[in-house]
């Protein structure tokens, strides 16, 4: 059999095997975000606090805060790593000191 030049690099890649036989997913509307409805009778400063409280239970700040600037993943990494020093340290000062845990909520 000779060599098919046409053929080079038909089937070469494992993911390029039986992607035409998959059936196609069916498209979703993505979801709109955080959203609050003002209830009737209701203040709008409340529907504001709401808001505010959704956003911060989300992330959504300290995310938005964090992608601001592009931090290198050595930099990440440095730090977690003081982060994680000052944590232990804090709880080295208060085991020292005689202080118990903190107790749970309820």
């Amino acid at each position: 059999m000779a060599y098919d030049r046409n053929r080079k690099h038909v089937n070469k890649h494992w993911s390029n095997k039986g992607h035409h036989n998959k059936p196609r997913k069916q498209w979703t509307p993505d979801p709109e975000g955080l959203a609050v409805t003002v209830r009737e009778g209701e203040d709008v400063n409340k529907a504001l606090r709401r808001l505010k409280k959704k956003i911060e239970r989300d992330g959504l700040m300290q995310e938005i805060r964090e992608r601001e600037y592009y931090t290198k993943p050595s930099e990440k990494r440095k730090k977690a790593k003081a982060a994680a020093v000052a944590r232990w340290r804090r709880k080295e000062r208060e085991l020292e000191q005689g202080h118990s845990q903190r107790k749970k909520r309820k």
